[in-house]
This record gives structure tokens, C-alpha cells and sequence, in this order.
């Protein structure tokens, strides 16, 4: 049996004599945790120290970055309502049935979060461009152009951001009790009646996690969207696009928009905190 005392130590009784166990780290482990964490936080301080907080409001004021920064929050909004759409009833799908190959699917849905966002880029253009494989068609029947395009940014940030909020509503789906919807069934509802009225309401805390990481990786994409999308300004060119190009031009710009990505990503993991507290306890 083991007891706890107000100092947090916990002891062994085993009949005779208390055994304490010790709580604190072993040295071996300690310094390279300590590492570690020096190694994860010091990039972090250093663009805090080296801010220019002085002129910051006026960075951060110009045309050039509001407009890069209207751009993201745009797409990345437009990205994540994508991935609600076709993202729930995916998880759905991979969740509540069973079908031949599921687990394979399941592997293809999480490939995004793996995949450089170069070769997604480079394999949406193969896709989607004006000579790929369904591009093609939509240029010819429809005249849809996605590449270099406001909407080819949407594309490929959800292309990136799906999996985030598709392994988060899978998750809640698996963990919620299907015997609600199943009594809703015998009672006369249709599966789908079910889902809307009884399951959404019960995963809805999940797929506002998931909604929340989809935005925050939408809006942090590179790789994919200018590989596929471009880096036009006002059109296609996203914050760590213009982080990327105001580094070779402008630095001071470059710490300012990469303070508000820093501060989007605080605010994320802030607004997460009470589900991974719940999930923790």
C-alpha cells in the first residue's frame, strides 16, 4: 500500500518499516531535459529580446503587412471551414463503420501531417493545376484556375490543415458512447437525423479543439502554398510569406510578423489548455 504525505513523497508500507521513494529527477535524465528545454525556448526569447518594440505599431500598421496579415486570416478562416465540411464527416466515416481497407485510409488521411509541404505543393499541382489530372477539367469545363489564386491558398492549406481537425474529431467520436445514437435509431431517427441531433452536441468540444489546430496550421503554412499558390502580394502571398521575404529586405518587418505568429500560436495553446487539462486529469 503506499500513502503520500504533505510534501508530496510517497511511501511504501509493506508491513514494517516505511519505505520513502525518492520524487525528485535523477541527474541523468535531468541536465539533458534541462537541454532540451533551453533548446525549445531559447529561439523564442531571442526573437523577443531582439523585437523592435519601438517601432512595432508602425511595422505592424503598414500596408504591406496588414495586408498580408487580412490575407491569412481570410484563407486560414476559409481553410478550416473547408476542413469542417469534409473533415467531420470523415472522421465519421472512419470512426462509427467498418469497411475493407479503413486502416489504410486512416494512413492516408494522416500522410499531410508527415509529408514535406513542398511535395504537397508539387502534388497539388499535379492535381489541381491547369494541365493535372482534374485541374485540367475544371480549367476546360468550368474554367476554374486554382494555381497562383487567393482560392489556390485555401486549397493548400486545407490540404494541410484536414488532418488536424480530422484526427480530433476521430478521437472524440471513438471516446463518446455510441449507445446514444443507437437509441436514437430504435426510437426512429435516422442515422443522419442522429448524428445531427445527438453527436454533433456531443463532439462539438472535439471539433472546436480540431477547428482551432486546423486554423492555427492553416494559418502558419509555407511550403505548400507557395509552391502551388505562389507569393503574390495581396493575392496569394500569406504571413510567413511576407516573414520569408521581409528577411532578405526588411528584418525588423520579419521579427514583427513573426511576434504575431508567435502571439496566434500563445493564444492557440492558451484556448486548448482547459481540453488538455481535462484529457490529463
Amino acid at each position: 500500500m503506499t500513502t503520500t504525505d504533505k510534501s508530496g513523497a510517497v511511501t511504501l508500507e509493506s508491513g514494517s518499516p516505511r519505505r520513502r521513494v525518492p520524487r525528485g529527477a535523477p541527474l541523468p535524465l535531468l541536465v539533458p531535459a534541462l537541454v532540451a528545454l533551453a533548446f525549445l525556448l531559447l529561439p523564442l526569447l531571442a526573437l523577443l529580446i531582439r523585437a523592435p518594440w519601438r517601432s512595432l505599431p508602425g511595422q505592424l500598421t503598414s500596408p504591406e503587412v496588414w495586408q498580408a496579415l487580412q490575407l491569412s486570416l481570410i484563407t486560414a478562416t476559409a481553410a478550416t471551414a473547408v476542413s469542417l465540411v469534409l473533415g467531420v464527416p470523415l472522421a465519421w466515416l472512419l470512426a462509427r463503420t467498418e469497411f475493407p481497407g479503413r486502416g489504410f485510409v486512416r494512413a492516408l488521411v494522416t500522410l499531410p501531417l508527415v509529408l514535406p509541404p513542398v511535395v504537397g505543393g508539387v502534388a497539388l499541382l499535379l492535381a489541381l493545376g491547369r494541365n493535372g489530372v482534374v485541374g485540367q477539367w475544371l480549367d476546360s469545363w468550368f474554367g476554374i484556375t486554382l494555381p497562383f489564386t487567393t482560392a489556390g491558398v485555401v486549397v493548400a492549406e486545407a490540404f494541410v490543415a484536414m488532418p488536424f481537425l480530422v484526427i480530433s474529431v476521430e478521437g472524440t467520436l471513438r471516446a463518446a458512447d455510441p449507445r446514444y445514437e443507437e437509441a436514437a435509431t430504435t426510437l426512429g431517427a435516422s442515422r443522419f437525423t442522429a448524428f445531427r441531433r445527438v453527436t454533433l452536441p456531443l463532439i462539438a468540444p472535439g471539433i472546436a479543439a480540431g477547428a482551432v489546430l486546423a486554423w492555427a496550421r492553416a494559418l502558419g503554412e509555407f511550403g505548400a502554398t507557395i509552391t502551388f499558390a505562389g507569393n503574390f502580394p495581396g493575392r496569394t502571398q500569406t504571413m510567413p510569406l511576407a516573414v520569408y521575404l521581409a528577411l532578405q529586405n526588411d528584418p525588423a518587418a520579419a521579427i514583427s510578423l513573426s511576434l504575431v505568429l508567435l502571439a496566434v500560436s500563445i493564444a492557440v495553446l492558451a484556448g486548448l489548455r482547459d481540453r488538455w487539462m481535462t484529457a490529463a486529469s
